[in-house]
């Protein structure tokens, strides 16, 4: 029995030797892999030349003083003889051993009167006028060299070509190549668009972490009344805020019209907002306002968030205009002009964004707390027929969004399929959610918003920077501000997973204490959950800096800009010595990184 257990294992281990062997053979076919091309002369020869570039970065020059020396050689041999001129030996002069030669044959040349000391290139001629480098020599102190070199495969032509050297000789003191200015521009763009790269990714990233959290929204549940309700307030909030913008962004333009008035009204707005925060100040305080005094309350809030919308469209305005004057004034300062202006672009921008979502917010929250109020004070027969209206408005609303947007995408164009039908599915499939859920049940919403951010961000992360970038520059064209966006959302999407999963492990204890005060969910955030979470923070976005570094020379290859795009521009052009000096610039300016991170990191960390 034993002897037959031993046979099998012995046949098993044999069948799975075999397959291993099977598996690699195939993947050797599968890959190409031909080790005889490794001893190819071709390739040797091909592969040393690169090499032996890339060891002499193109960094430091001399002003050089050249002299040329050539001498006529035929490829092939003409047929009746020949007749070479007279050599004039006052002067630099080649002599070659042999007046003609074929194709890949060595010949010896010699040349004299040369700079002692001097070295240089020797090249082959052709009669198109093309240089072909034959190999270099280094003259005696005697003024002489002897060099063999191989001749070039070419087609037979008639007429003589010619062996130059050029012995240079280098004078005045050294310094910077033209490649290695350019380098340094390059190097310092690119660690600046890392920088910025980092910067915007991790300040969208910190607050879509708390989203991507399950400890802080796994507990987030609401009724149905309330996530209904919370549906339909949120567009129409963001709704709108879009139209609140857009008016004062009309009466804005007007007051932006005149200097003296758009000055004028930037001092007397925030007074005007400041007023008015002080006269409601005392009523915030009163625990059951009359109906008076919660429409009054209601007319004030929304003078101060119009008064500083239009404060913020003013100086939005006024940037752009300052900036883009002091660009030329401030000479070689003139970016921080630029850098104005573009705060102005950026507010200008953004402001519609924030003001929609926070009308979002002002709309949603009052109404999903009017929905749980429903839930929690009225009959479950009550409330049930109240969820199965909402929740059949709300699945509509939100299929409607769903089929606008795929017809964005698909430009379908057809009413009848992305609207009537989305909106029908989502009404049916709101009421069977009604009917089949009992009215005071809690609904899992944070879990939900969970799921959904999780998602969003593993399908943001899945694609490259190098595939983001490619459309990116379709968008703002070619160069650092398109790998400043790619790099922007990966980071987002990276940090904000790392950033949660820390949230995910933070101590329960002080969580736990701060909610037994009675504290909301921000204040939770702000005094249980910030406090553990800033060490790691620092470290992950310092590290996600270094990361941001090393993958801006890559995008650069797809049109990020930065030194990756000069890089490929050599390394396309065969020019192996400028693409040494960029190499040596990359790994330079990583080391320096991880030396500045690490020690960063042992100090705040």
């Amino acid at each position: 029995m034993k002897k037959q257990r031993s046979l099998f294992k012995s046949i098993g281990l044999g069948l799975g030797i075999l397959l291993v062997l099977v598996v690699y053979a195939y993947g050797f076919q599968v890959t190409q892999v031909d080790f005889a091309e490794t001893s190819s002369e071709v390739r040797l020869t091909q592969l040393s030349r690169i090499l032996r570039a890339l060891a002499h970065p193109d960094i430091i020059e001399f002003e050089q003083e050249e002299t040329i020396a050539k001498t006529p050689i035929y490829l092939p041999c003409p047929e009746g003889g020949l007749e070479l001129p007279e050599v004039d030996t006052s002067e630099p002069y080649l002599v070659t051993d042999v007046a003609c030669a074929e194709s890949k044959e060595n010949v010896i040349v010699e040349g004299y009167h040369l700079p002692s000391g001097s070295k240089g290139p020797i090249h082959f001629l052709t009669a198109s006028g093309a240089n072909l480098q034959l190999g270099n020599f280094v003259v005696a102190g005697d003024g002489t060299f002897r060099e063999s070199v191989r001749m070039p495969t070419r087609q037979p032509v008639a007429e003589a070509q010619y062996i130059r050297a050029t012995a240079r000789v280098p004078v005045g003191a050294p310094m910077l190549t033209d490649t290695a200015i350019v380098t340094w521009d390059k190097i310092v763009e690119t660690v600046f668009l890392a920088l910025l790269a980092t910067t915007f990714g991790t300040l969208l990233a910190i607050p879509i972490s708390f989203l991507a959290a399950r400890n802080l929204m796994s507990e987030i549940k609401y009724s149905l009344t309330s996530v209904a309700l919370t549906i339909l307030g949120w567009p129409l909030g963001i709704g709108l805020g879009l139209l609140l913008t857009r008016w004062l962004a009309m009466l804005s333009e007007k007051l932006s019209a005149n200097s003296l008035l758009t000055a004028v009204s930037m001092v007397i707005i925030p007074l005007l907002a400041y007023a008015l925060f002080r006269w409601i100040l005392p009523l915030l305080g009163q625990k059951q306002p009359g109906v008076f005094v919660r429409i009054s309350r209601l007319f004030v809030y929304l003078l101060i968030a119009a008064s500083g919308i239009i404060f913020l469209q003013l100086l939005a305005q006024s940037a752009l205009t300052v900036g883009q004057a002091l660009i030329e004034p401030l000479g070689p300062l003139g970016f921080l002009g630029g850098f104005i202006a573009q705060l102005g672009d950026v507010l200008n921008i953004s402001l519609p964004v924030v003001v929609a979502l926070a009308g979002g917010a002002v709309v949603g929250s009052p109404m999903s707390a009017l929905g749980q109020r429903i839930s929690d004070r009225y009959a479950a027969r009550f409330v049930k027929i109240i969820n199965i209206v909402l929740s059949a408005a709300a699945g509509a609303l939100l299929f409607i969004l769903i089929g606008a947007a795929i017809n964005w995408f698909y430009q379908i164009n057809d009413l009848y399929k992305v609207l009537l039908i989305p909106g029908g599915v989502g009404a049916l499939l709101g009421i069977l959610l009604a009917v089949r859920t009992d009215p005071k049940d809690l609904m899992p919403l944070g879990s939900t918003i969970y799921m959904i951010t999780r998602t969003i961000l593993n399908a943001i992360r899945s694609v490259e920077p190098l595939i983001m970038v490619i459309v990116f520059a379709v968008w703002v064209g070619i160069g650092p501000f398109a790998g400043v966006l790619a790099l922007g959302l990966h980071t987002i999407a990276a940090l904000a997973k790392l950033y949660s999963e820390q949230v995910e492990s933070i101590m329960p204890g002080p969580l736990e204490a701060v909610q037994a005060t009675g504290a909301n969910r921000l204040q939770t955030i702000v005094f249980a959950v910030v406090p553990q979470i800033v060490p790691p923070y620092i470290s992950f976005t310092m590290y996600r800096w270094d990361i941001n570094v090393r993958m801006s020379t890559i995008i650069g290859f797809a049109g990020g800009g930065g030194i990756g795009f000069l890089l490929m521009q050599n390394i396309n052009l065969l020019n192996y010595r400028a693409a040494s000096t960029q190499m040596l610039a990359i790994a330079v300016v990583v080391a320096s990184m991880d030396y500045i991170s690490s020690s960063l990191r042992k100090r705040l960390v």
